[in-house]
């Protein structure tokens, strides 16, 4: 069973090791089965995977040494790969929470990367969501969950506040009729 993601892949495409061997064409249907990606390691099928993502996020073959590059985008497309390996996983163990919290963590990751990915370039940023088949949505603003003692602690905050607004209010009243008193009497 192959990962749905490799599925623009040919169902008995080899392991990197043994593509290139001049033998393989003569070799019978089981070895090329055992010798495919259907029968390899999570492992190997990762690694796959990832160089897929990253050879559709490449702006060039030789792309390979540009700040731009390492650091964000291609994390991104690794994190990606990872992500969509662990929702695979997920699909067939959904118990796991232990890949589920990697997930969810390597998910914040990768939020957090585009997002500044969006703020400093955002037409890279574009082609690299549309690229790698990922929809980013912004971070919603905090909202605070409202419970009963946080309404209570809310409203009492409220009326010490008005209590004392109140009292500073009759203490500058006071002053500001001593002041008038002084001026007055001064002229």
């Amino acid at each position: 069973d192959i990962p749905s993601h490799l599925d623009d892949l040919p169902p008995t495409l080899l392991k990197k090791d043994y593509a290139n061997l001049p033998i393989m064409n003569s070799v019978d249907d089981v070895v090329k089965r055992l010798l495919s990606l259907e029968m390899a390691s999570q492992k190997e099928k990762m690694k796959v995977k990832t160089q897929q993502l990253v050879e559709k996020v490449r702006r060039s073959p030789n792309d390979n040494g540009s700040f731009e590059f390492l650091s964000l985008i291609f994390t991104v497309a690794v994190l990606t790969a990872k992500i969509r390996t662990l929702e695979e996983h997920l699909q067939r163990h959904p118990k796991d929470k232990k890949n589920r919290r990697c997930m969810l963590m390597d998910l914040d990751r990768r939020r957090k990367m585009l997002g500044y990915l969006r703020q400093i370039n955002y037409s890279t940023f574009e082609n690299t969501c549309k690229q790698l088949d990922i929809q980013y949505s912004p971070p919603q603003p905090y909202t605070r969950h409202v419970t009963k003692r946080w309404l209570v602690k809310k409203a009492l905050c409220i009326k010490v506040f008005q209590e004392k607004r109140k009292l500073k209010a009759a203490e500058r009243l006071k002053q500001r009729r001593e002041w008038q008193a002084r001026a007055r009497a001064a002229r």
